[in-house]
């Protein structure tokens, strides 16, 4: 039977300490190198990325899990100001694609081998680009939530419906969707604070403060391997994608062409297939 741990790791902002839930699934020391699953969402639980859990027993690896702050087993903060939610937080707690890139590219933290980013953007205004385009290729639901976007009337049912809508399209496309997925969304629905200060009401419509971020600058700092995973059917465009392309030096790109935005669902064997050939290439 495989081991699991969890517990909490101790997070300190100035002169409070709050506490990230973990995940272990194998045991630290035993087999290779750790593999640590960092979510996005701005606000999502770790569910979805516990599929990545087989790595465990195809590589013989640790595979690590966690919740950020603000959402699923970790400290939750609904009251904390609005600046609370700056960039500096996450840069040092760690969220997401963009910020495991960033942390790679500014800390340059010797004990990290390699780096997989996942269908997430370079840059958040490359992003608004994209999700504008999503947005014009479905003009039925597109014009809908552009219609509720202009009037602010983010939480009207018919915007809620349409984002699902697209969601359905260019996020997962398996219906009915996968439960682990759903477990996700729904801590996001039912803690909102991450999401709605980071991204605002929806992916398709950012206003938080990371808005205006983009890694383009840093990219070419990035020195260890990269695996650099997108799909053309994703919310994220290749006009997203293709600054990793560019700046990485040392990057391989793998396209999947029958998933959105989530092909550890989608694509699983594809998915981890690639993963897996990535991760041992040494080993070959």
């Amino acid at each position: 039977m495989t081991a699991e741990k969890t517990g909490y790791a101790p997070f300190r902002v100035g002169t409070e300490t709050y506490q990230t839930w973990y995940k272990i699934v194998g045991e630290i020391g035993v087999g290779g190198r750790p593999l640590v699953c960092l979510h996005g969402g701005g606000g999502m639980s770790h569910h979805y990325m516990l599929p990545h859990a087989v790595l465990n027993s195809r590589l013989d690896i640790p595979v690590i899990f966690y919740d950020q702050l603000g959402n699923g087993e970790s400290t939750h903060l609904p009251d904390a100001p609005k600046d609370f939610w700056k960039p500096e937080l996450w840069e040092t707690h760690g969220e997401a694609s963009m910020l495991a890139a960033y942390f790679t590219a500014t800390q340059a933290p010797p004990g990290l081998k390699n780096l997989i980013v996942s269908n997430s953007p370079a840059s958040l205004p490359l992003m608004k680009i994209s999700t504008e385009a999503i947005l014009d290729l479905n003009p039925d639901v597109g014009a809908i939530a552009r219609k509720h976007a202009e009037a602010g009337t983010f939480s009207s049912p018919e915007y809620q419906a349409s984002i699902k809508a697209l969601h359905a399209r260019h996020f997962c496309r398996v219906d009915p969707i996968p439960q682990d997925l759903l477990t996700s969304i729904l801590a996001v629905e039912k803690d909102p604070t991450v999401f709605s200060n980071m991204c605002g009401p929806s992916i398709y419509h950012i206003s938080g403060f990371v808005k205006d971020w983009s890694l383009i600058p840093e990219l070419h700092k990035i020195t260890c391997p990269m695996l650099l995973i997108s799909s053309p059917h994703d919310v994220m465009q290749p006009n997203t994608i293709i600054p990793w392309f560019q700046g990485v030096s040392k990057v391989k790109w793998v396209e999947l062409q029958n998933s959105t935005h989530m092909p550890m669902f989608e694509e699983p064997e594809r998915y981890f297939d690639v993963l897996v050939e990535f991760l041992s290439r040494d080993k070959i």
